[in-house]
């Protein structure tokens, strides 16, 4: 295959797509995607994922006239069904999906067929006039027998038929039936692009005046590596020079752990600038290669941040990190009806230890890979059904099946229509759900949690973007059994004095898993922030004022009491800080801080508590990444929190 498309694209360059008819076999869709892939060519392949038994209906019905030449499945006899209509044969397929499951196109390499007439075939059809029959296995449950044609001619229709598009325009014509190249090529050799040298990254490692900042959480097997630039703004550089220091400082550490790429889940890509997204596109696909990436690129989020405002550079990577191969990576480079297609090096989700990490979705038409119509509640339709169809290749759903579900959003959506972004997720995921339980009697739902992200801008001046975490248990039963409520502890710990409230569950949204999942957010609103500076003046709290709030000694405050919570959320769930692979803490970059003061804030704070609770090891680097963002919270109505955060913890 590859050497005949490079041949023929050197015959037609004008040539750059390869439709091929792929329904379920990845094996068929890999193969095309790759060599188009090595080739510059893009791949359609729009009946991957249709429901083959309308996809069979709908070939019949538009004329196409195929017989089968090669059987090899339970139920097909060589003798009977060989040279068969598959019109005359659609009953009986049917029978023995439902006695033995096969595919009904054949998909499975349960029959062959050859087309003897179809609406492309505007001037003649083929008539096959003998043949015999050749038997490859006699095998009694399974024969396979193989047609072999003796004779066969063409036969003129009487009247020229006309293909037309759905419009009644007219798609073939005489010029473009005439247009037949044939293809006479030597045996080509590969055009494997190659990964051009990275010795320049490590050159821009050291940039005077610059600053990388890491962070790394502390679980052995799976953790999350973070890496920015502070620069100087005597000194500043572009997106691509940033993204490739930052790739290199997280390769860095890869190879000090034994790993590399191909051990990376999931990386969040931050940017300071989405009209540079191809720019940055260009250095990213230099360092996550297939060629690297031996059990699948990992899958991707990307929005813009405001970075530079923070006094960082255009680039800041996040890196969620496996120390195994056992993860399964779904990516489909092929433009198809099913799910936006993923052209480069990322996929649509990984899935590692019953969690699916699934990429960030926007709503794109997945056959012309547009983006929908209808504002931002289209776009997010659109989005949470590109997502299902993604789900579902795991057998989850996101309405049933979601731990995390995070949204961002434009700040081009006007405050009015934000109320709307809302109704339209809390209105899907109840209908999808109602649609799962109607099928699945016994299936549990997950109760999920929700965080809004206000972002500046998003891939393809988007409204928005989904970026759903889900669990996909191994069975049923896995689910039935780990979810669960508060194991609660008998003894309380206490730090900075913090004392127990019930005000203090108004502060967070969990999603537990027993046994294997802890999902929270935090969301300190300004009221709260307010509340629990005051309360730490104890007794003197009118001392306090809203004037003090902005002073960083309110934000350690403030720093602390998160830390107490989420711990405390952790030990009544019997999960610990060592169980942690994502700590983020999103802030608004209208609070006025930098990164920098807020990170030296928020470390000393965890120190403090290692250092009291003998619960949790720090080493040189944070354990937390900090997120910069125009607006977070647990709602597309408020989205002002002054902090936010997301961890997610899993036992092995």
């Amino acid at each position: 295959m590859f050497i005949m498309l490079k041949e023929v694209k050197r015959k037609i360059p004008s040539i750059t797509a390869v439709s091929s008819g792929a329904i379920a076999s990845d094996y068929q869709r890999l193969r095309v995607e790759s060599v188009c892939s090595r080739l510059g060519l893009v791949s359609f392949a729009y009946l991957w994922k249709e429901d083959q038994s309308l996809l069979l209906q709908e070939m019949i019905s538009e004329g196409i006239v195929a017989i089968t030449v090669k059987v090899a499945a339970m139920g097909l006899d060589p003798a009977k069904h060989l040279g068969k209509e598959i019109a005359y044969l659609t009953s009986y397929l049917h029978k023995l999906k439902d006695l033995y499951g096969i595919n009904v196109c054949g998909e499975g390499g349960e029959y062959e067929t050859l087309t003897l007439d179809c609406p492309l075939f505007t001037k003649a059809r083929i008539v096959l006039d003998d043949f015999h029959i050749v038997l490859h296995s006699s095998d009694s449950i399974a024969p396979v027998g193989v047609l072999h044609p003796l004779n066969f001619h063409v036969e003129s229709k009487a009247t020229t038929i006309s293909v037309s598009d759905s419009n009644g325009i007219s798609i073939l014509s005489a010029d473009k039936l005439a247009s037949v190249f044939e293809v006479q090529g030597d045996c080509l050799g590969r055009c494997d692009a190659k990964c051009q040298s990275l010795d320049d990254a490590s050159a821009l490692m050291e940039v005077p005046g610059h600053k990388l900042n890491l962070s790394k959480t502390k679980r052995k097997d799976t953790f999350t590596i973070g890496c920015s630039l502070q620069v100087s703004s005597s000194n500043p550089t572009g997106l691509q020079d940033d993204l490739k220091i930052v790739l290199k400082k997280v390769e860095v550490q890869l190879t000090g752990n034994g790993l590399g790429w191909e051990n990376v889940l999931y990386v969040h890509l931050y940017i300071g600038s989405m009209s540079e997204f191809g720019l940055a596109n260009e250095t990213y696909v230099k360092f996550i290669t297939q060629e690297k990436c031996h059990f699948g690129v990992p899958s991707r989020s990307t929005i813009e941040l405001p970075l530079l405002q923070v006094g960082l550079g255009n680039v800041y990577v996040e890196a969620l990190v496996a120390n195994d191969q056992t993860k399964r990576v779904l990516h489909v480079q092929s433009i198809s009806c099913w799910a936006p297609s993923c052209i480069g090096p990322y996929s649509q989700a990984t899935l590692h230890k019953e969690i699916l990490h699934m990429a960030g979705q926007i709503g794109l038409d997945p056959p012309t890979m547009t983006l929908c119509a209808g504002g931002p509640t289209g776009e997010l339709e659109q989005a949470l059904v590109n997502s299902e169809a993604v789900a579902k290749c795991f057998g989850a759903s996101i309405s049933t099946s979601a731990i995390l579900l995070v949204i961002y959003c434009s700040k081009r959506i006007p405050s009015s229509e934000r109320i709307r972004i809302q109704e339209k997720l809390d209105m899907f995921l109840k209908q999808r759900r109602s649609l799962q339980l109607g099928k699945e009697s016994n299936s549990t739902v997950l109760d999920p949690v929700f965080l809004y992200v206000l972002a500046p801008d998003l891939p393809k001046r988007a409204f928005v973007e989904v970026k759903p975490l889900l669990y996909a248990a191994e069975s049923a039963e896995t689910v039935a059994e780990t979810t669960g409520q508060e194991i609660g502890l008998t003894v309380k710990p206490n730090y900075w004095g913090i004392k127990e409230a019930d005000w203090h569950n108004s502060c967070f949204q969990k999603c537990i898993i027993r046994g294997k999942v802890c999902s929270v957010v935090l969301s300190i609103t300004s009221e709260l922030a307010m509340k629990i500076c005051r309360e730490s003046y104890g007794a003197d709290q009118n001392a306090w004022s809203y004037e003090k709030f902005t002073k960083e000694c309110c934000m350690d405050i403030i720093s602390r009491f998160c830390i107490y919570l989420l711990d405390k959320i952790l030990l009544d769930n019997a999960f610990y800080w060592e169980d942690a692979t994502i700590i983020r803490f999103y802030f608004p970059t209208s609070l006025g801080f930098s990164l920098e003061t807020l990170s030296v804030i928020f470390n000393t704070s965890f120190k403090e508590f290692a250092e009291m609770s003998q619960m949790l090891q720090m080493g040189e680097e944070p354990i937390f990444n900090l997120v910069p963002v125009l607006g977070a919270g647990k709602s597309a109505t408020s989205m002002d929190d002054m902090i936010t955060c997301e961890l997610f913890a899993q036992k092995c």
